[in-house]
């Protein structure tokens, strides 16, 4: 009833909005080095509901639209990095058949998630043919939104979030997959995604 009455009204309560950053250390990383901390998000159990309630109307629309495109693994139903790889063997082993070298290209952009354009992000949803609805909901989900860093007992003071999605909760990992939907194509070029980690080969 809540969340219907929430998405009747395309609105994110803005008090569900500010969350605690806590910096996990990435795995063999210097822990001198502040680039070697991710930083997940911690919101209330309401939030993490309601987005769960929109992740649902965002999967039914790209599924039923065939919308991420097939060269993205990440965060996509019955696939994984095992599918991926799987993928990229075979056009690799392809390659080999007809006698041809295979170049690889490895892309890591740093800090992508936290570089969204909020305003590019409708602005795809909207040529995806997303409702009107679901854009404004998504629209005030990413505005106004703030955030404390905590670390062990001490919590910063809030600051503003003006680009990026939320990482470690439901919603972000769609909405960075569709931003980058449109990665550009070429003839002969072939791309591997998994999230953010990308591999051009040809």
């Amino acid at each position: 009833m809540l969340f219907n009455l929430l998405m009747e009204n395309c609105y994110f309560p803005k008090n569900r909005k500010t969350a605690v950053v806590v910096p996990l250390l990435k795995p063999n990383s210097d822990d001198t080095q502040p680039q070697n901390y991710r930083p997940i998000s911690l919101l209330s159990s309401l939030s993490k509901a309601y987005e769960f309630v929109l992740l649902n109307r965002l999967n039914q629309h790209c599924i039923a639209r065939n919308i991420i495109i097939p060269e993205q693994h990440g965060f996509v139903t019955q696939c994984s990095t095992v599918t991926q790889l799987l993928r990229v063997t075979e056009l690799i082993h392809h390659g080999f058949q007809n006698n041809q070298a295979t170049g690889i290209l490895f892309v890591d952009i740093a800090k992508v998630f936290d570089k969204i354009w909020h305003d590019g992000l409708l602005s795809k949803m909207m040529r995806l043919g997303f409702s009107d609805q679901l854009i404004k909901i998504i629209h005030s989900y990413l505005r106004s939104r703030e955030f404390s860093v905590r670390v062990e007992n001490s919590l910063s003071t809030p600051r503003p979030i003006l680009s990026g999605v939320p990482q470690g909760f439901f919603l972000g990992p769609k909405l960075f997959n569709l931003y980058i939907n449109d990665i550009p194509k070429a003839a002969e070029v072939h791309s591997a995604m998994y999230a953010d980690d990308t591999a051009i080969f040809t």
